[in-house]
């Protein structure tokens, strides 16, 4: 009887060990081929998009079509493994912007000019963020595609500081000095939103721990330094933006990361921060006047606004005043720039003037009102920001709470949360910017790959399931990787794929 039960064991340990990941050390290259799609739509944000035809950002660019491809390649496998791609509260969380924005487009008066907003929307809040969410396996899938994003913000700031220093930036002040990267004049947020989406996800892994490195391999403590490095680097063409609004989102973002690693953790990135920034501008000088007076204009908003501020406090207000006329379902979307004009008060200028990066002077119209939810809440009324921003919230809610059950576990709570830290930034990052800017140009694609990287933190299959006494187990994620290398599906007993 116990030669019977020592042999059972050993086959059951032995069908265990079957099932579990290889290392992904020893097979990298094949474990990324499913992610292609994915990286894809990263890796051609670097391509120069031509601007639209008004002077604007325009979209269509290269990653866009990328993120097509993608979102079609998500909906070939679902079809091919005949399976239930997201559980019950993943398409309630992401389908929940479809409500406001159908209704929207379909009460606009306009219906047909609204199809494009439509297909922007559907783009950004719902497909692509869907399709990542199916799409990632685990935890090394997730900071291969967070990896990629570092990598593409730190070629961007490379060519973001070239610009400062030969002076072939965009203009700023009169002189063409502010780093743009290769998004243009057109789209001077471009190149601030990339660096501090990198910033932000290399911060989320420096206070991690030191386990997060690489799944499987111990401690890495040259992985944090790394990301520590890839950080500081970063600040540098972050400041060169001269963006108002990237800074403040990335230094909210960046103090609750540091919040939830611990408040000693906190004080002494504060100090190093605080540090960092005296070397860069007070010591080499790094825009050191402009900089400073750039700052000093983010306290004069109020009392002394340039016109850039009046602008966009007067475009808020008409945008509160296109919202009073049609509260429930807003004007409609891609409707703000036809009723601008007749809620907008004589204060507001005729455009900004764009120029430098390689492009000629060109007079760039004001077609949105730079705030996200007002932007919203004018195109979609209360309908469509209680659905958008609801949404929102819940990927918000649901990734905090992963994070505090995970660190609250006894196995590596805090080495496996590297990825949690970054969601949770990159979600803070993208709220407090909202305040400022809104969807808009080629970067805005890169804004849909965050929400699937939270998405798949808040909402996916996780091999870091807590068990009722608080530990942690590891569970088979739906595409393993078998002996040979190739991932296969593995489905569960009902015939529907676990997600």
């Amino acid at each position: 009887m116990a030669t019977a039960t020592a042999t059972d064991a050993t086959a059951t340990a032995a069908a265990v060990r079957a099932w579990q990941p290889v290392p992904v050390r020893t097979v990298p290259w094949r474990r990324a081929l499913p992610l292609l799609p994915a990286l894809a739509v990263v890796v051609l944000l670097a391509v120069p998009a031509a601007p639209a035809g008004d002077g604007t950002a325009g979209s269509g660019s290269p990653a866009d079509v990328a993120s097509a491809l993608l979102v079609l390649y998500c909906l070939v496998r679902v079809l091919r493994d005949r399976a239930r791609p997201l559980t019950r509260t993943a398409a309630l969380v992401l389908g929940l912007p479809v409500l406001g924005v159908t209704v929207a487009a379909l009460t606009s008066q306009d219906p047909a000019a609204s199809l494009p907003g439509l297909a922007r929307y559907l783009q950004i809040f719902v497909l692509v963020p869907a399709a990542l969410l199916l799409l990632l396996r685990d935890r090394w899938d997730f900071r291969l595609l967070a990896g990629s994003v570092v990598a593409v913000a730190l070629a961007q700031g490379a060519v973001g500081v070239g610009q400062y220093l030969t002076g072939t930036g965009a203009s700023y002040k009169g002189e063409d000095i502010r780093a743009v990267g290769t998004f243009g004049p057109t789209d001077v947020m471009g190149m601030a939103t990339v660096v501090a989406y990198g910033l932000v996800i290399a911060v989320g892994f420096a206070v991690s721990g030191k386990g997060d490195a690489v799944e499987g391999t111990g401690r890495r403590p040259g992985a944090r330094l790394a990301a520590l490095g890839c950080a500081g680097l970063l600040t540098v063409p972050l400041v060169l933006s001269f963006s108002r609004g990237a800074w403040i989102a990335t230094a909210v973002a960046v103090a609750c990361q540091l919040l939830l690693s611990g408040p000693r953790r906190a004080a002494v990135a504060l100090l190093a921060a605080g540090a960092l920034g005296t070397v860069l501008v007070g010591g080499l000088g790094i825009g050191s006047q402009l900089v400073t007076e750039r700052v000093d204009s983010i306290a004069r908003v109020a009392d002394a606004p340039d016109q850039s501020v009046t602008d966009r406090y007067t475009m808020w207000a008409a945008a509160a005043d296109m919202w009073r006329t049609r509260p429930v379902t807003g004007v409609g979307l891609k409707g703000f720039p036809d009723h601008r004009d007749s809620h907008a008060s004589l204060a507001l200028s005729s455009g900004s003037d764009t120029s430098g990066a390689g492009a000629a002077f060109q007079r760039q119209p004001l077609l949105s009102p730079h705030n996200m939810y007002l932007l919203v809440l004018s195109e979609q009324g209360l309908l469509g920001v209680l659905a958008l921003v609801g949404s929102w919230a819940a990927l918000l809610l649901l990734a905090l709470r992963r994070l505090r059950r995970l660190r609250r576990s006894r196995t590596g709570g805090r080495a496996k949360g590297g990825c949690g830290f970054a969601v949770m930034g990159l979600l803070v990052w993208q709220l407090v910017d909202f305040g400022y800017a809104d969807i808009g140009g080629p970067s805005t694609v890169l804004t849909a790959v965050m929400l699937g990287l939270a998405a798949w933190w808040a909402l996916g299959a996780t091999s870091d399931q807590v068990t009722s006494d608080g530990a942690t187990q590891d569970q088979v994620t739906p595409d393993q990787v078998t002996s040979d290398g190739v991932a296969r599906d593995r489905v569960a007993s009902d015939g529907a794929a676990r997600v």
